[in-house]
């Protein structure tokens, strides 16, 4: 009898995160694969990206609408709370075996609170990890104490949730999913990809993405901070992707469209690049530049600079090709010139990741479809001696 692995997504980034190990189930003989989205997937201002779930071949078994219109702090509690009812009926129809959640978003946290009480053992992947600037900081290791089966990206990682008091025989450092795109990816042609986005690159393409730090209330003051610091790089031409669904992401992409709508022939929105556009970006952009994850684990893994603003990455893991600076217009503008920097440039090329060598979704596979799950359900708090 195969064992029911449900695979809950919730963005864009997630689900480029997920998609290997996705496949990886399905193609199991002993495993099968549930699918269940929810949160950005079904916005259209997000691109409506579950499409390309379906696009991929995948069935999504349930739909669970946690998004409301707004994304103050209200707005974003009371998605939760929509999130943890409509779960609770979702994992009471497909009543899987075992629950598989990636990251520290709030939709993931209504389902890692649903299939607690219903007690579906869980398998969180990328715990451990540390971003001071966010608030995702206390999503993600909320989700680590609720879970039974934990993949952390690296060794520090993995030494952090067992501090938390996870048993050390259930959690796997089995590097980063994002660092699997990176290898398994063949990107696109200069020329296709041009196409694809609807802009010739040049010489020094950028690729920006920022989101909310949503422990910080000045993101006006950042978000400006930035478009001013690229506006002094006037022979780039910049590929912006779209903020997360967090508190204050809206008022960021509106100064962003608004920064586009000034300067047309040099910059363009993505609102989802999906993966293989964005491993096809990295193969071509001079640098990453925001705060988003990708920049800590994709771009380095890429070979591709990166210049990380403010705090929302602090804490995390840092390889050689990361440029980090304060959220104000001459540092950032700094930390872009050095980044082009020929010297800069092989540095980044040199870069050894710092997140594992890309075969995440192969060593997690293999781990849930022989982890013992009857003895999951019972979670003893384990001491560090």
């Amino acid at each position: 009898m195969p064992r029911t692995i449900c695979v809950v997504t919730g963005s864009r980034a997630e689900y480029g995160l997920l998609r290997w190990l996705m496949q990886e189930i399905r193609n199991d003989a002993r495993l099968r694969l549930q699918v269940v989205a929810t949160g950005m997937h079904f916005a259209a201002r997000f691109g409506a990206t579950y499409r390309e779930i379906v696009a991929d071949g995948f069935e999504i078994d349930a739909k669970v609408d946690t998004l409301l219109d707004a994304d103050d702090p209200v707005s974003i509690t009371k998605s939760i709370g929509r999130g943890v009812i409509g779960f609770a009926d979702v994992f009471r129809n497909l009543q899987p075996d075992l629950l598989v959640v990636l990251g520290d978003r709030f939709e993931i946290l209504a389902a890692a609170q649903a299939a607690m009480f219903a007690r579906i053992p869980i398998a969180h992947i990328q715990g451990g990890e540390l971003t001071e600037g966010a608030i995702d900081d206390s999503v993600r290791h909320a989700v680590t104490k609720m879970s039974h089966l934990h993949f952390t990206a690296a060794e520090p990682y993995r030494r952090r949730v067992i501090q938390m008091g996870e048993d050390p025989g259930s959690v796997f450092n089995v590097g980063a999913p994002g660092v699997d795109n990176v290898k398994r990816i063949q990107p696109l042609s200069r020329k296709d990809f041009e196409s694809a986005i609807g802009m010739p690159l040049g010489d020094c393409p950028l690729l920006v993405t920022y989101h909310p730090e949503t422990l910080d209330q000045c993101e006006g003051d950042a978000i400006g901070a930035l478009l001013a610091a690229l506006d002094q790089f006037p022979e780039s031409r910049i590929i912006f992707t779209s903020p997360n669904a967090d508190s204050g992401g809206q008022a960021i992409a509106d100064v962003v469209d608004r920064h586009i709508g000034a300067r047309p022939e040099r910059a363009t929105l993505c609102r989802s690049l999906g993966q293989a556009l964005y491993i096809t970006a990295l193969a071509h952009v001079r640098a990453v530049i925001g705060n988003s994850s990708s920049g800590i684990i994709e771009a380095p893994a890429a070979g591709v600079p990166t210049v990380n603003i403010g705090d929302r990455q602090k804490g995390r893991l840092r390889s050689t090709s990361i440029i980090d600076c304060e959220a104000k217009t001459p540092a950032i503008a700094q930390a872009i010139r050095r980044a082009l920097s020929p010297e800069f440039q092989c540095i980044a090329k040199a870069t050894v990741p710092a997140y594992g060598a890309g075969d995440a979704a192969r060593r997690i596979r293999e781990i849930l479809a022989t982890a013992p799950l009857g003895q999951l359900a019972r979670k003893a708090f384990h001491d560090v001696a």
